[in-house]
């Protein structure tokens, strides 16, 4: 069984219905939803691209998935993310976009977004010793011939390439993609997404997600609201 904390929008957010109907799959409940009818691309061809997210469920990774150490507890995870959340002021990414991230397609901010760049490395820091050491197969599984130094050094020291500086936030919506069917995938998710991204994306939780089995798909385990309860409960009234 293996953890990630993560940020995606609320369940009642309209981004993640349309993201689970993209994906077919609910991050929150697990369960597979009936996926979209998109003149263009036939529900199969939806069904492969979407193949490798759908099992992780719709989510921007802030902590990549690791297994706990064997001298702490799930229970010890919990507290101290609620802690932690609690000293984190809830912050906007001004806008998401659909973006091609080498041969895949995410979501990304348009513009940098140095709140969820600190969040995550803040994240990566705090809790890394919840992650149990990476295993060789792990490791290899990593591709270490494939990384530059600095992902490399990232690997040993933090069992994921791609934080600290190495660190893009992006909310995958495919798998890999051929060439030729970029094109037909591209169009067809900013047809999907464009209408509800006109919008700042609000990052007031942090969710934690956690596997289904040994190699099963994520779901969300928890969400854990950013910012002191006084301050919330603030926010709330004036927005009432």
């Amino acid at each position: 069984m293996r953890y990630a904390i993560c940020f995606t929008p609320a369940a009642s957010a309209p981004l993640s219905h349309v993201a689970a109907n993209w994906l077919g799959r609910n991050v929150f409940s697990g369960e597979m939803v009936e996926p979209l009818a998109i003149r263009g691309l036939g529900i199969h061809e939806i069904a492969f691209h979407t193949a490798m997210p759908r099992r992780y469920g719709f989510h921007g990774v802030l902590k990549a998935p690791f297994r706990l150490s064997a001298d702490v507890t799930e229970a010890q995870l919990l507290r101290d993310l609620m802690r932690f959340c609690g000293s984190q002021t809830p912050f906007s990414i001004r806008r998401l976009e659909v973006a091609r991230t080498g041969g895949f397609y995410s979501l990304v901010p348009s513009l940098p977004c140095e709140h969820v760049h600190y969040l995550a490395s803040a994240i990566v820091q705090q809790f890394d010793h919840y992650r149990a050491p990476l295993s060789e197969a792990d490791i290899e599984r990593s591709d270490p011939d494939g990384l530059s130094a600095a992902q490399f050094a990232n690997l040993h020291r933090w069992g994921c390439p791609y934080v600290m500086d190495e660190f893009r936030f992006h909310m995958p919506l495919t798998g890999p993609v051929g060439h030729a069917d970029m094109p037909r995938i591209e169009y067809a998710l900013r047809g999907v997404f464009d209408p509800v991204l006109t919008e700042p994306v609000k990052v007031s939780n942090v969710a934690l997600l956690i596997e289904e089995g040994n190699g099963g798909p994520f779901r969300v385990h928890s969400l854990h609201p950013m910012g002191k309860v006084s301050a919330r409960r603030s926010q709330e009234a004036v927005l009432a």
